[in-house]
């Protein structure tokens, strides 16, 4: 199902890997991205890295707990293996300690949660360096 596609974001080829440990948050962003994207849904980083070795991404999702399990180098060994995509991360809350660090680390923005398709889409367009359209409702004109 398409939800509020544009069609010239759905042709334009933007891969993207989302990584997290959690399977519901991966499904569901994959879910919310597919449309206008290539979005691949992977469990770890290795499995990132081996599919990035045939079709690097444009942008990696990465979910705040697997920065958690590896620590503060996960920003740069991701940098350094896939040197073209951003690190968007994936994180309860943009105030977390680990966020920040990663933000500092390299990391390219934060998607806090509760996770809407409108927040994800805009996040990732605007990672992707996509200009979003701006609807204003009928009956506020």
């Amino acid at each position: 199902m398409q939800i509020g596609v544009d069609s010239s974001r759905a042709v334009d080829n933007k891969r993207l890997f989302v990584v997290d440990s959690d399977e519901i948050i991966r499904m569901a962003l994959q879910f919310m991205l597919h449309d206008e994207n290539e979005a691949h849904e992977l469990a770890t980083l290795e499995a990132a890295f081996e599919k990035a070795r045939e079709w690097p991404p444009d942008l990696l999702l990465l979910g705040l707990a697997l920065a958690r399990e590896r620590g503060m180098e996960v920003i740069a060994t991701i940098k350094a293996q896939l040197p073209g995509a951003k690190i968007l991360l994936v994180t309860d809350s943009p105030a977390d300690p680990l966020a920040q660090s990663c933000l500092q680390a390299g990391a390219d923005g934060l998607l806090p949660k509760p996770l809407t398709v409108e927040a994800v889409r805009n996040k990732v367009d605007a990672l992707l360096g996509r200009r979003r359209q701006v609807f204003i409702p009928l009956h506020a004109v």
